[in-house]
């Protein structure tokens, strides 16, 4: 007799949770089947730090397979999934076509980057939604800092040393906060940068900084921006991204080569695609976290519009620490469809927020109690370390080594600007030369997204808008499309284009495309502003 098979696609909070939770409780009578684009669960809300070299990029990354070993793993992406036949059709990562079918579905899609019809944000900003975006955008603030130092031009030296930030929520906030603390660390004690003062830029439509926190908490945030020297501007967002700089909201053209958009998150357009209810772009679903009518379709994260309980009326908004109890009620819930324990309504309580805003800063309310400074800071570290599935010690290593020895500040070129597109639905896979497109773009959607969203300027999305809720590091909007980041598995030397695929990358005419005797990839050092930085 064949064990019943649960295929879960995404490992991201929710995904991840909900793969370790039932691979306990099944005991080896169900096979799990976990479809995921890269091998590992992404701890989004530490992403900051690596983006400003506190830590280094594998210490946020979670094996699936080292911590996953009753749970079958399936690299691809999801390209469509069948219902009535009970099969998800997935794209491998040499672009081989495959089918899973199921007895039990889970859909924990995640979310992916949310775009505003502001003219040129897509061409000249980058996201932070993926380990590829962080990556990038470290050296990118690296090579500006030392272009700067370089040059003569007072001019060009300025515009090389501004980065804005677009959006104020948790993202980023901890961006800003962490990047003035690097950038002030480059300069700090090299002779030919004396006199140099990097300057970052906080903007949103809303009033105030981390809008959807305690007002205290807000204040505490803004006063150690401030303090910082970063130029905080509530209610002042991006009109027009152009070549050589942004042009804000209140008529001010800032000459700048960095813009980062921090300003939302949409679920991953499969959960449309189903062609289910829908709220928001979000998969409907029951308390018990199923959908209506297809018992055997489940859906957590950021994938579904789950009821809160809590408030009726209400959904549960995008952030990690949901997604991650829905895994586990989720998980309980598959067990009990196949006879084992009873069902469970999800119901949370909030157990308060943290945000680190780098070195011993930070603002918290564990259990509804406001704490900043040295306390906070203190409580938000114990908390990722308590939350973070495996990796603690090599974190904690990180973080004393960051407090006793100065970071390197190097740029390794690995990710270029034109291979981390904001205007993408996969984050979490950077673009090669010669390679399809990481995803299928599901156009009907990505247009349908922009027609519905509201005649806005940037910020913070609010949570009443189309499309999802407001992006949030901390404790973080479930990542992209089953945890972002990491290395391109579709996009390996010798996969074949899967069908139906978009048209390969082209980089642009400077860089050379794989051939006998060149390496794929980038290959260039230099990443000129024309290609695509902003």
């Amino acid at each position: 007799m064949s064990r019943p098979r649960t295929v879960i696609v995404g490992a991201g909070f929710a995904g991840y949770r909900t793969a370790r939770t039932l691979s306990r409780l099944a005991r080896g009578r169900a096979e799990i089947v976990l479809l995921n684009p890269t091998d590992y669960f992404l701890y989004l809300p530490l992403l900051p730090q690596v983006a400003a070299g506190v830590l280094e990029p594998r210490r946020v990354t979670i094996s699936l397979s080292g911590t996953l070993p009753q749970v079958r793993l399936v690299l691809g992406e999801s390209d469509r999934i069948d219902l009535d036949a009970r099969q998800v059709h997935y794209t491998g990562p040499e672009g081989e076509g495959g089918t899973l079918s199921y007895d039990r579905l889970v859909l924990a899609a995640g979310s992916v980057n949310k775009l505003l019809p502001i003219p040129g944000v897509a061409e000249h900003a980058h996201g932070f939604r993926g380990l590829p975006e962080a990556l990038y955008l470290r050296d990118h603030v690296t090579r500006q800092v030392e272009l700067a130092a370089a040059t003569d031009d007072p001019v060009k030296c300025a515009s090389r040393c501004t980065f804005v930030v677009v959006g104020a929520g948790y993202t980023g906030t901890e961006v800003a906060a962490h990047g003035q603390l690097f950038t002030d660390s480059q300069v700090a004690k090299h002779p030919m940068r004396t006199g140099l003062r990097p300057r970052w830029m906080l903007l949103d439509i809303a009033d105030r900084v981390l809008p959807e926190l305690d007002e205290r908490l807000s204040r505490t945030a803004d006063g150690v921006l401030r303090a910082r020297g970063v130029d905080v501007r509530m209610g002042t967002s991006v009109k027009e991204a152009t070549h050589d700089g942004v042009l804000l909201t209140d008529g001010e053209f800032v000459d700048t080569q960095t813009l980062v958009w921090c300003v939302g998150v949409r679920p991953d357009p499969l959960a449309e695609s189903l062609g289910l209810p829908m709220e928001r772009g979000r998969l409907l679903v029951d308390p018990h976290l199923q959908v209506p009518g297809r018992p055997e379709v489940f859906a957590c994260g950021d994938a579904a519009a789950v009821p809160d309980l809590e408030e009726p009326g209400s959904y549960t908004p995008m952030t990690a620490q949901h997604a991650w109890r829905q895994g586990k009620v989720c998980a309980h819930n598959i067990a009990a469809s196949f006879g084992d324990g009873e069902r469970r309504a999800y119901r949370h309580k909030d157990l308060g927020f943290v945000v680190d805003l780098g070195g011993v800063k930070a603002a918290a309310n564990p259990l509804g109690v406001n704490l900043s400074g040295v306390a906070a800071g203190a409580v938000a570290r114990g908390y990722h370390l308590a939350a973070m599935p495996g990796n603690r010690v090599r974190v904690a290593a990180d973080w004393l080594l960051d407090a006793v020895l100065p970071r390197q500040a190097v740029q390794l070129g690995l990710v270029r600007s034109w291979s981390v597109p904001l205007d993408t639905d996969s984050p979490e896979l950077p673009r090669i030369p010669g390679k399809p497109e990481p995803k299928q773009e599901r156009e009907p959607q990505g247009k349908q997204e922009r027609e519905r969203e509201p005649s806005r300027t940037g910020g913070e999305a609010a949570k009443n808008q189309p499309g999802g809720e407001p992006a949030r590091n901390q404790p973080g909007g479930e990542p992209a499309r089953n945890q972002p980041g990491g290395e391109p598995a579709r996009n390996q030397p010798g996969g074949e284009p899967g069908k139906d695929r978009p048209p390969a990358v082209t980089p642009p005419p400077d860089q050379p495309p794989p051939g006998p005797g060149v390496a794929p990839g980038p290959v260039r050092l230099t990443d000129r502003f024309t290609e695509g930085d902003s």
